[in-house]
């Protein structure tokens, strides 16, 4: 007996296009109406007249709406596939000429169809052609619009179309009332909020559309002015929240702190002893400190650093110092060591490269306490990982780290009497510790203000004395036997080289040359000379024996990928060579220009470059040139980045401004940061009710997202 035919499987019914829409929607972050009425248009189209082919063609190259009757519609193959289609009016006719299509289009622009087609109409080699136009098929007499046409940001799979409808429907059902009072609109000078948005959707034909493009409207103004003034509102209460907070307060400056300062080998400048002050007033009380410490290369952040940590461990404390990279972590962790192992201290070291039995030893140390201070990587945010007293966390270059990551960090500790009796004075429920920031990224005042008011900000605006000025020159890697011999007469002369390469192997997108391919290079070229090689994917001790027999002078030329951006520290390396310079941001080539400059001998960068040029390498490359100050340098990296990528915005968390730029609405933020100023220093039930409407509009849950 035949067995019984199996029933195929029921297919899984296919998902609601609605859904598949909504989670396209949530990728653009639109998940409630107000999240749609606020997703305003990037640009306008201009669909409210239309113009004869014989007009259009008059116009010359520019924008026009045409409308006409399909007379001809074939798709050739000369000199590639493309469809091409002949639209006439009483005028003349007009070629559309489509280089990617699909074959619906032949159907659906079937002779005798009447189009309506707007585009850029050229004149051809057969007369006037458009490539590529927006089109839609209409019938005789349909009427114009009487507004400008939105064109909004998009994802894939969600249509012009369905955006407009999206966001026409959530027009109709969101909640309009305004979060400023008439006062508070006339004192601003600020359109009402519905009238601001109506207008941005829906803008007649009669708006000023150079206003609208620039941004510059009455409507555009109140959207930035509202985005702003969320933005200080939500860091703002941020910073009260904090200072109601409970923190371990570190009131000693003790032996520890005047032993240290009593061993080092040279005199803290002015700008050091300034912000030294101001770290440890924040340490005495009774909330956490939040402090981000900025200071140029080699401004010397590190010993204001350790400083900072000794007055936590002279308070009874333990104090962590995290860094980005195991480079970084090592060279903090060799300095600080050498400067506090000696006064007795206690100075774990935690990485991911350590061996089991080495982490598990240096957990069980910083659990108990005999750890007092403890320096690593992303090791220590760790479950396994637990201080028994944390007084203070340190975060090198803190924009490289994510939210969660620095607040993970900031977590971990124990109860009070976990690992070890912490001073009685400090036994408070939910302590946490104090946090300072180190950022070698100056960052510009008006950026400062607007990111980070929920901070306190130190700035070491001095150098070091003896600190040689860095000589920067663009050479065209056609130079490059010039550049390699500069190189060996440096070394001959007791100097060492770094030579920077932004690839480790090849990459067929960017035809780079490469750092194995360099080490190579002038490993031949270079016979008489010891080159060396560092990059990411070394094992930690093969990277850690190239640096020590770099740092020894056993080695004279570094060929290395940035992971020796920051944190490296040779004074004896007095030339530095970066490949394909055209391809570092400005920060970073001033990162790693940083690693030069260290000694007293005249220190040279040079910046091999591959021509042509486009027009924002150019101006990397003449900055550079131009000057060493970082704070100048990050100024004018704001201004070709704009402030997202300058902060790396993914990477912090940090909300970033959708509609406001903060080169040219600098007055719009102070406005903004003086109305939530009054608004939270008055807490009637008027002004506590317009700060929740205000941020539940325009932040929603995103106002978790805050530096931590």
């Amino acid at each position: 007996m035949p067995a019984p035919k199996r029933k195929p499987a029921a297919k899984p019914a296919p998902a609601p296009a609605a859904n598949t829409r909504a989670s396209k929607l949530e990728k653009l972050g639109l998940r409630t109406d107000m999240d749609l009425v606020l997703h305003l248009p990037l640009r306008y189209e201009d669909e409210t007249e239309v113009v004869t082919i014989r007009q259009a063609g008059m116009m010359g190259a520019s924008i026009a709406q045409v409308e006409g009757v399909v007379s001809s519609c074939e798709i050739q193959y000369r000199p590639r596939r493309q469809l091409i289609v002949t639209i006439a009016d009483d005028s003349g006719q007009l070629v559309m000429r489509f280089l990617n299509f699909y074959g619906s289009q032949t159907k659906q622009l079937a002779v005798g169809t009447r189009v309506r087609a707007r585009g850029e109409i050229r004149h051809g080699f057969f007369g006037a052609e458009v490539v590529h136009p927006n089109y839609k098929v209409v019938l005789e007499g349909a009427p114009l619009p009487e507004v400008l046409t939105p064109v909004y940001p998009a994802g894939e799979g969600l249509s012009q179309i369905f955006l407009r409808k999206a966001i026409a429907d959530a027009m109709q059902r969101v909640e309009w009332r305004d979060t400023l009072s008439p006062a508070q609109l006339a004192a601003q000078q600020l359109s009402p909020f519905e009238d601001a948005v109506r207008l941005l959707h829906n803008p007649p034909p009669e708006v000023d559309e150079h206003a609208l493009e620039d941004r510059s409207h009455p409507a555009w103004v109140r959207m930035k002015f509202d985005e702003l003034l969320a933005q200080q509102l939500s860091l703002k209460r941020a910073q009260v929240a904090r200072r109601a907070k409970n923190a371990r307060a570190l009131p000693l400056v003790g032996q520890l702190s005047a032993a240290f300062l009593a061993t080092l080998p040279f005199t803290l400048t002015k700008a050091q002893q300034r912000v030294v002050a101001e770290i440890s007033e924040d340490l005495r009380a009774s909330f956490p400190m939040q402090r981000l410490l900025q200071g140029d290369v080699g401004s010397g952040k590190t010993v204001v650093a350790a400083l900072a940590a000794a007055q936590a461990i002279d308070s009874g404390y333990q104090a962590v110092l995290m860094a980005p990279t195991e480079i970084l972590a090592d060279q903090h962790f060799r300095k600080i060591a050498a400067w506090m192992e000696p006064l007795g201290v206690q100075v774990a070291w935690l990485t991911g490269s350590l061996k089991k039995k080495e982490k598990l030893a240096a957990q069980a140390m910083i659990e108990s306490g005999a750890a007092q201070l403890v320096i690593g990587t992303h090791a220590l945010i760790q479950d396994s990982v637990q201080f028994a007293r944390l007084g203070l966390v340190i975060v090198d270059e803190q924009h490289r780290f994510g939210v969660g990551q620095r607040l993970a960090l900031r977590n971990k500790t124990t109860s009070e009497n976990g690992g070890g009796e912490a001073p009685a004075a400090a036994k408070t429920e939910a302590a946490v510790p104090h946090q300072l920031m180190m950022s070698a990224t100056p960052i510009p005042r008006t950026l400062a203000m607007t990111y980070y008011a929920d901070l306190e900000i130190s700035v070491i605006d001095e150098l070091p004395p003896g600190r040689t000025p860095i000589v920067t020159r663009a050479v065209d890697q056609i130079r490059r036997d010039e550049v390699i011999a500069r190189v060996h007469a440096a070394v001959l002369e007791g100097r060492q080289a770094y030579w920077v390469c932004p690839l480790i192997e090849e990459s067929e997108a960017l035809q780079l040359q490469t750092a194995s391919e360099t080490y190579a290079m002038l490993a031949e070229a270079l016979p008489d000379l010891r080159v060396g090689l560092v990059h990411g994917r070394l094992k930690q001790a093969e990277k850690q024996e190239v640096m020590d027999a770099f740092s020894a002078g056993e080695c004279h030329v570094l060929v290395a990928t940035t992971v020796i951006e920051v944190g490296v520290d040779v004074p004896n390396a007095s030339l530095m060579v970066i490949e394909h310079a055209e391809r570092f941001g400005l920060s970073q080539l001033h990162q790693l220009r940083g690693r030069v400059g260290r000694g007293s001998a005249a220190s040279v960068c040079l910046l091999l470059y591959q021509a042509p040029l486009g027009q924002i390498a150019k101006q990397r490359l003449m900055t550079m040139r131009e000057t060493t100050d970082g704070f100048e340098i990050a100024r004018r990296d704001l201004e070709i980045r704009g402030p997202g990528e300058f902060l790396g915005a993914r990477q912090s968390g940090q909300a970033m401004l959708r509609f406001a730029d903060l080169m040219t609405d600098q007055w719009l933020v102070d406005r903004a940061r003086e109305l939530a100023h009054d608004l939270l220093q008055n807490p009637t039930s008027e002004n506590t009710a317009t700060v929740t409407m205000h941020l539940a509009r325009w932040l929603g849950q995103r106002e978790d997202f805050l530096k931590v």
